[in-house]
């Protein structure tokens, strides 16, 4: 666990996410984190919980952020940031790498998003005009795990990132299954965006303020528990 406040309602955005998002994880599961927000949920889970985190740069096994003055520069996750490992853990070579996430064996990944739509797409690799790497691996990831979670801020400088119509590329044609953000737990569905669960503090009315996209809202919403 991370060094964060003792209530859940005073933890930063990030590690209430990262929180959350760690409770969908289960024994034996084989997870790609991806890099950024996503790969704060290695740090909500303990050591004995038999989850497999997987790297595209070649590595299953991988473990919490290694206290400072601990990183080995051999040993990072796909964004270049500094990871452990469990006891256990293999490296492979890349082609083994897509190889398991093009061919459906990775049961989840978590990934950032910049936009999530009412169609459950996701766009999460490049905004128009600004220069960028390359979609990665996130194309493979959405197209090929057998689940995939967003883990993102609810918006970004005020503007809602959950929208009716995604406005920035598409990462692939292929329906997101959960949305997990610091206000909402959001589930994609074919009659559209269903609200599941409201953050630590957080309103019904609130959520619906925060978010562009119209939401399907139950008669009861529970408050995440992430404790």
């Amino acid at each position: 666990m991370t060094n964060t406040p003792a209530s859940p309602k005073d933890w930063d955005a990030k590690s209430i996410i990262a929180a959350r998002v760690a409770k969908e994880l289960r024994p034996g599961m084989l997870v790609n984190l991806g890099i950024g927000l996503p790969s704060l949920v290695a740090n909500f889970l303990p050591a004995s919980s038999d989850v497999f985190f997987q790297a595209e740069n070649g590595v299953i096994g991988l473990g919490a952020h290694p206290p400072e003055g601990m990183e080995d520069p051999y040993l990072t996750d796909a964004g270049g940031g500094f990871v452990s490992a469990v006891p256990g853990a293999a490296s492979i070579d890349s082609a083994m790498s897509f190889g398991l996430i093009r061919g459906g064996h990775l049961d989840l990944t978590v990934l950032g998003g910049l936009q999530v739509d009412e169609r459950g797409y996701l766009a999460n690799w490049m905004v128009p005009g600004h220069k960028v790497p390359g979609m990665g691996g996130a194309m493979d990831l959405v197209a090929g795990a057998k689940a995939v979670i967003v883990a993102m801020q609810h918006a970004a400088k005020g503007d809602s990132k959950i929208v009716p119509r995604c406005t920035l590329p598409l990462t692939a044609e292929r329906r997101v299954t959960l949305i997990v953000t610091e206000l909402a737990v959001i589930k994609p569905t074919d009659e559209g965006l269903v609200l599941l669960e409201r953050g630590p503090g957080v309103s019904v009315e609130e959520v619906l303020g925060a978010t562009a996209a119209s939401l399907i809202v139950p008669d009861e919403v529970p408050e995440m528990v992430l404790g």
